[in-house]
């Protein structure tokens, strides 16, 4: 079985408070990009057990993998004796605010459900994933989505507008638990128009989306002065023609809206030969399938 693990992009993120099980509290705008990891799922008869392979050397493969968390927690409540075998093959950037170990997990989940014939339904899955990550479930249901919860409140929205998705990640990695343990919700003032960012959504308006009130990322405001080459990043995107250029999720990843897939290439161009040790990728905007 084939499966694609695609990326996800934060539109906006808000940090509400910290909650007293240790958890943070997040109302974000997430979309699906054109970038994707691959799994191959296979099962094995009469081996009981879960192999996986990476086709990068750094990646684990034991139960410090997503991916093996995920298979482990169906098969084992499901009671699945056969074996499985996995093999991964990263193209996501790791650690880099684009969810993808937990796209892959979620992958995982959707994959052994239907090779072992499980029947279990979406909200099912949705439910497990939370127990893996607070991505995961944004990551089975892929599209456009308003998280809210600790990311575990999904609500569906309108695919967004059409657009050039560039995304550039410097040549350096961010813990997400770092930047959540060093983020102070309660320092900040100023906090992205979530729903206004949700209405310009529905209304197709891909300028409107982009409005600095609607499209920023609080997280930058730990991530950022710890790597200035993220706001230079955005700096270079945004006179190039981005409509808006942020960094996504913990970061270091920054993504720029473009409206003219010219101008989108231009600044590609000029970022690989800018910042060769950064990888640079355009994209665009993916559904739900």
């Amino acid at each position: 079985m084939y499966l694609r693990a695609t990326a996800k992009i934060n539109l906006a993120l808000d940090v509400l408070r910290k909650r007293p099980d240790g958890y943070h509290e997040v109302r974000m705008v997430m979309q699906m990009v054109g970038m994707y990891d691959r799994l191959t799922l296979e099962a094995v008869k009469d081996r009981p057990g879960i192999e996986l392979t990476t086709n990068l050397s750094y990646i684990p493969t034991d139960e410090n993998n997503l991916v093996v968390r995920a298979a482990k927690l169906l098969m084992e409540e499901a009671g699945v004796t056969d074996g499985l075998r996995i093999r991964l093959d990263k193209f996501i950037p790791v650690a880099a605010g684009l969810a993808g170990g937990s796209s892959d997990a979620a992958m995982t989940l959707l994959g052994v459900n239907r090779l072992f014939h499980l029947g279990l339904k979406q909200k099912d899955l949705l439910m497990k994933g939370a127990m893996i990550g607070a991505d995961v479930p944004y990551c089975i249901l892929k599209g456009t989505a308003l998280s809210e919860g600790i990311g575990e409140i999904l609500t569906p929205l309108k695919s967004m507008p059409d657009a050039g998705i560039l995304l550039c990640k410097p040549n350096i990695s961010v813990s997400t638990r770092d930047v959540y343990g060093a983020f102070d919700a309660s320092s900040i003032t100023e906090h992205p128009d979530i729903d206004g960012l949700v209405q310009a959504i529905e209304d197709e308006d891909l300028v409107g989306m982009t409005a600095e009130d609607r499209m920023f990322n609080v997280l930058e405001g730990v991530t950022g002065p710890k790597y200035p080459v993220i706001g230079e990043i955005e700096r270079v995107m945004e006179e190039e023609g981005a409509l808006r250029a942020i960094m996504s999720g913990s970061g270091p990843t920054v993504f720029g809206i473009f409206n003219d897939k010219e101008k989108a290439e231009t600044c590609r161009k000029r970022l690989r030969r800018e910042r060769p040790w950064a990888r640079t990728f355009l994209t665009w905007p993916t559904g739900n399938q």
